[in-house]
């Protein structure tokens, strides 16, 4: 079903790379940081940035609006007669949901690569490591968010506000030193905001701060019990 729909394959991959094309070709991403073994300002803010997008648009958005088009035609209903748990079901769109990302944080990279000069992360796998962590969160949210949504419009509107204003608080329209600082303060231990500076320090090979793994475990643990709560078979 996901492979069917067009736009959902493409949209979560087409905006990221748009997003991590037009900082490449922008002024300034090719500043090199201080202290970061030359890494510039694209290697440590705006390749983290595109990879938390791609997860945030598969997992927050995309996500929830295959499950409620699920429900609103009758499948998880059928589903619901037989012994399929409800975590079952979840846990399958999520895996789903998590090739489709892995397949969008390739392309990113290979991009940032070929075409920026990209520097990999200091530590591939423990980036790949912390990926988990981010992945499991803003998943979290998105079952949340197909639990309570009614309808497939529903949860696309529900989706994208909680994308948008996440990514606003996280720094995706801008450096978050930008905003006011309570609204900076938040978006960053919200899931957006937590998982761009935790890719940021595995990209640079820098330890990452507690609180921010913290905000990313605890938003899975609460988000999760939440969907697990009230998901609805039809």
């Amino acid at each position: 079903m996901v492979v069917r729909d067009t736009a959902g394959l493409v949209v979560p991959l087409g905006l990221p790379l748009l997003i991590l094309v037009m900082n490449g070709l922008g002024d300034g991403g090719g500043e090199v940081i201080p202290g970061t073994d030359g890494r510039t300002v694209f290697d440590v803010y705006v390749l983290p940035l595109t990879l938390t997008v791609v997860v945030a648009m598969v997992g927050v958005v995309n996500m929830p609006s295959f499950l409620a088009h699920h429900r609103r035609s009758g499948v998880l209903r059928r589903l619901g007669v037989t012994p399929a748990h409800p975590a079952m079901v979840l846990i399958a769109q999520a895996l789903v949901g998590a090739a489709q990302t892995l397949l969008g944080a390739a392309v990113a990279v290979g991009v940032a690569v070929a075409a920026f000069d990209a520097t990999p992360p200091a530590e591939p796998l423990r980036a790949v490591a912390l990926l988990v962590p981010v992945v499991a969160a803003l998943y979290a949210v998105g079952t949340l968010v197909a639990a309570v949504a009614p309808t497939t419009n529903a949860a696309v509107a529900i989706g994208l506000v909680l994308f948008l204003g996440m990514g606003a608080g996280g720094g995706m329209f801008g450096p978050r030193e930008n905003l006011p600082d309570p609204v900076a303060t938040v978006g960053e231990f919200l899931p957006f905001g937590a998982s761009v500076e935790v890719l940021g320090a595995a990209w640079v090979g820098t330890p990452v701060a507690a609180g921010h793994l913290f905000a990313l475990v605890g938003a899975t643990l609460l988000a999760g019990a939440g969907a697990a709560r009230f998901f609805r078979w039809s």
